[in-house]
């Protein structure tokens, strides 16, 4: 159920802990199904595209999981939320790293640059088969990020999880930011009003 609003359910597909914060923070509940695909599959030339292509595809794939009948006829409409993101920098589209050593090398790259964020979000009505969805585009500029900052993120793990090993929420990340053209929500890869806005969308289609 749905705190802001019993009137519908919502299924986050993915399992991005970012994404599970920011969903929570913006007062929804939510149960929770992953895709499961091969990303790196799928390539597109414009990194709008691409983001946009990765969250239908996670839509497709847990739809294929799902018995849509039941959700047809149901009162209530439930939404199916897929999100992709990758991180522009140097004119390259990056995703997760792959490894250890790209994850170094993408951090090391942010130190006294910047890096831009382009996240893409689907709503799907169960209920209804429509979609709606977008992208949203920010910017985080960095100070010099000291190498053993750097390693300690490394040796943790957890950037290897994240589009372009980009962490700017977490505590040793956060104190080398600039300054950020855009929402922290959205560099952390789910923009609150992009969101919010293709829910009600969604929801007018029930």
């Amino acid at each position: 159920m749905c705190a802001k609003d019993s009137s519908f359910k919502i299924i986050l597909g993915s399992s991005s802990l970012s994404r599970r914060q920011i969903l929570s923070n913006m007062g929804y509940k939510f149960s929770i199904m992953t895709a499961d695909i091969d990303e790196r599959e799928m390539r597109r030339e414009k990194p709008e595209d691409l983001v946009m292509v990765l969250a239908e595809a996670k839509a497709d794939a847990i739809m294929g999981k799902l018995q849509i009948t039941k959700f047809r006829e149901e009162e209530e409409p439930t939404l199916l939320i897929t999100a992709d993101q990758v991180v522009l920098h140097g004119g390259r589209i990056r995703e997760k790293p792959s490894s250890p050593v790209e994850a170094r090398e993408f951090i090391k790259g942010y130190s006294e640059d910047h890096a831009t964020t382009i996240g893409s979000v689907l709503v799907t009505n169960l209920k209804t088969g429509t979609r709606r969805g977008g992208w949203d585009k920010a910017e985080v500029y960095f100070h010099k990020i000291p190498d053993d900052v750097i390693e300690t993120l490394v040796n943790e793990g957890d950037v290897l999880y994240v589009a372009g090993g980009l962490m700017v929420e977490h505590p040793l990340t956060s104190q080398f930011v600039d300054y950020m053209v855009g929402t922290l929500d959205s560099i952390m890869g789910l923009s609150k009003d992009l969101t919010e806005r293709l829910i009600q969308e969604a929801l007018r289609d029930s």
